[in-house]
């Protein structure tokens, strides 16, 4: 079941950051747990790079918080940064934090202590976020706190390790979102999994082709549009193509439209 009641499926997508291109996908069933596969995943997304080019940091939620990954990570010199569990040996390690140790971060404060798993082959830090919970609107005293954590291996302070971490929500939650919605995966054909499968691969590969035909044709003023808007600005506008001196146009009568290299 979803967090909104209804059964579904659980695929994994990864995105290159610098340009939202999918690297590679898996279309599971409902059933299963985010973490499962997680590492031959990041090893399948490694291979589909084009030749020459290879994964230099990864970044992912608390799923991917696993001693086989970080070892790989480690291995492979790949940076990571990856949501922690809040598990005893976490709260262990945050509780032995001295209070000097803390640094005024935002609205809460952070630290790093160094933290290990038992299958691990190194320790690593652990950037802890803590925040109080927001007060009571009647002045009753809420004294507990929310803790975020992140396990990292990168060498830059805990402010710039948050920074680099948040921006998984534009470079992937994002891009998640305009998937389901602006490509219509929200909802799968029927109630066959191959099936499914096959339709949220094809929505992939639109998915896909849609930021190819931006980056390549347009100006970089359209780069950061999402379909819905790239519909309603070019797509739905009644035009013409036209040839002038070789090139290739897009002419309108409402607006003037974008030179298609």
């Amino acid at each position: 079941m979803t967090y909104k009641g209804f059964k579904g499926y659980m695929p994994i997508v990864g995105h290159i950051a610098e340009n939202g291109l999918v690297v590679g996908d898996e279309f599971r069933e409902g059933n299963e747990t985010p973490g499962t596969r997680s590492l031959a995943f990041i090893k399948h997304c490694a291979r589909q790079l084009p030749k020459g080019k290879r994964i230099v940091s990864v970044r992912s939620d608390s799923a991917a918080y696993q001693a086989d990954i970080i070892n790989y990570c480690e291995q492979k010199g790949v940076q990571f940064a990856r949501g922690a569990d809040l598990d005893e040996a976490v709260l262990q390690a945050i509780r032995e934090i001295p209070d000097g140790d803390w640094k005024p971060y935002q609205n809460g404060n952070s630290a790093e202590p160094v933290h290990s798993m038992n299958k691990t082959a190194q320790a690593f830090r652990l950037v802890v976020m803590r925040r109080p919970y927001q007060g009571s609107l009647f002045g009753q005293q809420d004294l507990s706190v929310k803790y975020t954590v992140i396990a990292t291996n990168g060498m830059e302070s805990a402010e710039e390790v948050l920074k680099w971490y948040k921006q998984r929500g534009e470079c992937s939650e994002n891009r998640i979102k305009e998937l389901k919605i602006g490509f219509s995966m929200e909802r799968m054909p029927c109630g066959q999994y191959e099936a499914n499968a096959v339709f949220f691969r094809i929505g992939v590969l639109a998915y896909g082709l849609f930021p190819l035909c931006i980056l390549n044709t347009l100006a970089t003023s359209w780069h950061q549009h999402q379909v819905h808007n790239v519909r309603w600005r070019l797509y739905q506008i009644a035009g013409k193509i036209v040839t002038p001196g070789g090139t290739c146009v897009s002419r309108s009568q409402k607006r003037s439209l974008p030179t298609l290299h």
